[in-house]
């Protein structure tokens, strides 16, 4: 009894902080408006449309999220839009002053695009009789799928810049030079990699409910 407390009393907690954080995005994107600034505009805009989707996921395609995975996912959209921002009071943004933010949050977002690989993969897995991935392959596919992400993501951001330059405006995304995105590709890998060995404790009820619908497609 003590321990299903504790767990409905953590899973309020999380609740919670999602639901704090989400209000922050909020403040953010009002702080964009403010000053008048199209990069914490678009990049908190879009973070509150993905904080949106768990929801979405849940009510409309009977997707279970878990609690902690809404929070996995808030937490990665807002630390990527606080550091667009900056502290108050500071007039450079977190991602110019605190030299490992920017990795903490490609590797966070690594970590949710490896999630969407793996539950899809496992999945597919578990659906057809005829496909067997063993776990190495699962782990390999995983590391490609972020990766080739990752190089996608890259090219946006250069062109992006080169739009932005063109124009004369400010660039929502920032390219930091070759060692930057090398470095982004290897946080991209611990992303990919932390959800390889440890992503079936939180994705199993994700897994299952994309199971259960390619079973109901293909009846």
């Amino acid at each position: 009894m003590g321990k299903v407390v504790k767990q409905l009393r953590s899973k309020r907690r999380q609740r919670q902080l999602t639901y704090l954080m989400e209000l922050g995005l909020i403040g953010m994107l009002f702080v964009g408006i403010d000053r008048g600034n199209g990069g914490i505009v678009i990049n908190t805009g879009v973070a509150l449309i993905v904080t949106q989707l768990p929801p979405i996921l849940e009510r409309d395609y009977e997707i279970p999220m878990d609690p902690r995975l809404t929070l996995w996912i808030t937490t990665a959209v807002f630390l990527h839009a606080f550091g667009t921002v900056g502290l108050p009071g500071a007039t450079a943004t977190l991602y110019s002053q605190v030299w490992w933010w920017d990795h903490m949050t490609h590797a966070l977002s690594a970590s949710l695009v490896a999630a969407v690989g793996y539950a899809t993969v496992r999945a597919l897995h578990e659906h057809a009789a005829g496909i067997y991935f063993p776990g190495r392959f699962v782990a390999v596919f995983i590391l490609l799928f972020v990766l080739a992400f990752g190089v996608l993501w890259e090219i946006l951001e250069f062109v992006i810049a080169l739009s932005a330059e063109a124009l004369g405006v400010r660039a929502v995304l920032t390219q930091y030079g070759l060692e930057d995105t090398m470095l982004d590709f290897v946080f991209n890998s611990i992303g990919a990699i932390i959800v390889a060995l440890w992503g079936g404790a939180y994705l199993t009820d994700v897994t299952g409910a994309i199971r259960k619908r390619l079973e109901s497609r293909s009846e």
